[in-house]
């Protein structure tokens, strides 16, 4: 259990060192923002999309080859949940993976924030907004590209989150799993931030929200439930539409 735990929280802090790291320089320090600073020439919005679904599909495909054979490499209490209500884990491991999650997330962000606020060119992007936007944070309102209302943005995290799970929960089944198993989870996780990092920026995932948000606080964390909520809805979700149409397994 201890391999585990520290498993779960390597692979959450990873996630969000990287994936979120991403997504802060592409929409802040290479963005149009910083044109201004010397050195500096703009990138487009959509390469930023395209570089962070990317970024948040690799770094989870590895993870899956990494972590995989020690703890499952869920780094996600979505998916966490959904493992949960479909007997692949058992509530004591859900609550070690849970606690993990947070911690690992909550490490990982810190540390992002530590090597950026080395960089001019961070503080000059970001400034006053830092708080909203400034780690990779979600939201939703004027945080989100299309100003989506917050219901709205539960309801695109649920869906999001449900299908992302299922397919995790579908190739994952002993009866499927391949050694492309890590790619199409990677894969899938990378479509659904093609979709929805111009809504709310994607979460799927409560302990990749919850580290940037403590860490931004303001209006990051007031926003924190939405992407709290719809991801475990999600996943309840999922675990229901996979034991309707493959039955529980313990087998996987």
């Amino acid at each position: 259990m201890v391999k585990k735990f520290t498993a779960e929280a390597f692979g959450t802090a990873i996630l969000v060192f990287f994936a979120c790291g991403v997504a802060t320089l592409t929409f802040g320090v290479f963005s149009a923002k910083t044109s201004g600073l010397n050195g500096f020439t703009g990138w487009s919005n959509s390469a930023g999309v395209v570089a962070t679904a990317l970024t948040f599909g690799l770094v989870l495909a590895g993870l899956c080859y990494a972590i995989g054979p020690i703890s499952g490499s869920h780094v996600n209490p979505a998916v966490t949940l959904g493992a949960l209500l479909a007997r692949r884990v058992t509530l004591a491991e859900a609550v070690t993976f849970w606690v993990a999650q947070f911690v690992g997330a909550t490490v990982g962000a810190f540390g992002l924030w530590l090597v950026l606020k080395q960089s001019p060119a961070y503080r000059f992007a970001y400034g006053n907004n830092a708080k909203s936007t400034g780690l990779g944070a979600d939201g939703y309102g004027p945080a989100s590209w299309i100003h989506i209302h917050a219901a709205g943005a539960l309801m695109a995290e649920v869906a999001m989150t449900a299908i992302f799970v299922y397919v995790i929960l579908v190739v994952t089944a002993k009866a499927h799993t391949t050694a492309v198993t890590g790619l199409a989870i990677g894969l899938t996780l990378t479509m659904v931030h093609l979709f929805g990092i111009a809504i709310d920026g994607t979460s799927v995932n409560p302990a990749r929200s919850f580290g940037p948000a403590l860490l931004l606080g303001g209006q990051a964390f007031s926003q924190l439930w939405v992407f709290i909520v719809g991801p475990l809805l999600g996943g309840a979700l999922a675990a229901g539409v996979y034991v309707f149409f493959h039955g529980r397994t313990v087998d996987a």
